[in-house]
């Protein structure tokens, strides 16, 4: 049975588009990779921007720190953003401000600009995570949305793969490495051109064919983006469950992991292996290989199990536990003196910790429904950005004074904890009931 408020299909025009949400999620999957090349650029030059600014690695870990203070301010704020406004005006707003941002970075010319610049592109890049978190529960049933998840996710892999030999070889072309800002953040102005071309609501979506609609709306008749059709809750509200904290608490002792390496991993070739930027440019992308692997892996393999019987608490909590037994081969990297096996080991880690997220990620749209996946998700994601900015920022002390060893050890060992609250704090992953959430605003 059609519910209200599907569209208007009667099978006839010929401009309709199976499968349309796979397009969709593809348009968020580069969204993504564009939002780590821009990203990634000052790690990539990190070796020539600390030398010309005359930074320590404590300073530059300072900027990242402002980064991640913003990213995590607008986690939640954009989780709101997009329930509020929707998904579409949403991105928007988070690509321009992003894309901005990262232009701006021409400019810097020490500590200080070079700091407001990154918390700035922090603001916009954060937009990110719960919309694409929102894109999915919209666009995906249940079955599939670990998959939806790890096709957008991997973007961040890809454009982690993709950032150092193309940064490095804008960089080389230009001379300097304040031009390649200026081209790596017109990208996101291409995208937001594809964006207003082809996406809307489902509701609304003239391209979208019965068939797939009634994929899309399987077993969650609530799943809609219709502004009017939901409460949103507040934030205090969501945080009165304990799944909520589960997720908030869990990113909080994980996430570090993935930042320490984006954030770190092109310095920390510079220092211990002696890499220089060429070699940078030519391995650097290697364990993102294995990154974007476990993204692929992590949404197929849970789906995989919940196709096969498995309950989607069971098959997610397989899964994360699975991903979290694999990331401490980050240990065993900080002790090898062989830079191609310590890159392997982060490699392993790397595709742990894209597996792990990737069902992580998916649980807003798992416990909760659509018109609280935004805001539980960009909760989970502040909780992802504090535990991130105070590692990374200890990480530059620690590296001035000791070395990367410690910090190596240390991220080795949180995701095993971080796993473990999960599994205990959250209970059974099921849909909760959130009262009077279908209520007109």
């Amino acid at each position: 049975m059609e519910r209200i408020g599907a569209p208007n299909i009667d099978g006839k025009d010929k401009f309709k588009i199976g499968g349309l949400r796979w397009l969709i999620i593809g348009l968020v999957f580069l969204a993504t990779l564009i939002n780590y090349i821009d990203r990634l650029t000052v790690s990539v030059l990190a070796p020539l921007i600390t030398k010309d600014l005359n930074l320590t690695n404590t300073e530059f870990g300072g900027i990242a720190t402002w980064f991640l203070f913003a990213y995590t301010i607008s986690q939640s704020l954009s989780g709101r953003l997009y329930d509020r406004v929707g998904i579409k005006k949403g991105f928007s707003i988070s690509i321009v401000v992003w894309s901005l941002a990262a232009m701006a970075h021409r400019f810097a010319v020490g500590l200080g600009s070079l700091s407001a610049f990154r918390f700035v592109l922090g603001l916009g890049e954060a937009g990110n995570w719960p919309g694409a978190a929102k894109t999915v529960a919209v666009w995906f049933p249940a079955r599939q949305r670990a998959l939806g998840m790890a096709i957008f996710n991997s973007g961040a892999a890809i454009g982690s793969i993709v950032a150092p030999p193309i940064i490095v070889a804008l960089t080389a072309y230009f001379g300097h490495w304040q031009q390649t800002f200026v081209v790596t953040g017109l990208l996101g102005f291409v995208w937001l051109a594809l964006w207003w071309t082809i996406y809307d609501a489902p509701e609304k979506h003239k391209w979208l064919t019965a068939k797939e609609y009634a994929v899309i709306t399987e077993n969650a008749p609530q799943d809609s983006e219709s502004p009017n059709s939901e409460r949103a809750p507040g934030w205090f509200e969501l945080l009165g469950y304990r799944q909520t904290w589960a997720i908030v608490i869990a990113r909080f002792l994980v996430d570090p992991i993935w930042w320490l390496y984006i954030t770190w991993l092109p310095l920390y070739l510079s220092s211990v292996h002696g890499f220089d930027l060429k070699q940078i440019g030519l391995f650097a992308w290697v364990p993102y290989v294995a990154a974007d692997a476990g993204s692929l892996f992590g949404g197929w393999f849970s789906g995989f199990l919940i196709g096969r019987g498995w309950s989607v608490d069971r098959a997610r909590k397989a899964v994360v536990i699975f991903a979290a037994a694999l990331m401490p081969a980050g240990i065993l990297a900080a002790f090898t003196p062989d830079a191609m096996v310590c890159l392997g080991l982060i490699g392993v880690v790397l595709f742990g910790f894209q597996v792990w997220i990737n069902n992580v990620q998916t649980l807003p749209s798992d416990f909760f429904p659509p018109g609280a996946v935004g805001s539980v998700a960009g909760l989970g994601g502040t909780g992802a950005g504090i535990g991130s900015m105070i590692f990374i920022f200890t990480t530059g002390w620690v590296v001035d004074h000791f070395s990367y060893t410690p910090i190596l050890v240390t991220a080795g060992i949180l995701a095993p904890v971080g796993t473990l609250v999960l599994c205990v704090l959250a209970g059974p992953i099921k849909k909760l009931s959130i009262p009077d959430l279908r209520e007109t605003n």
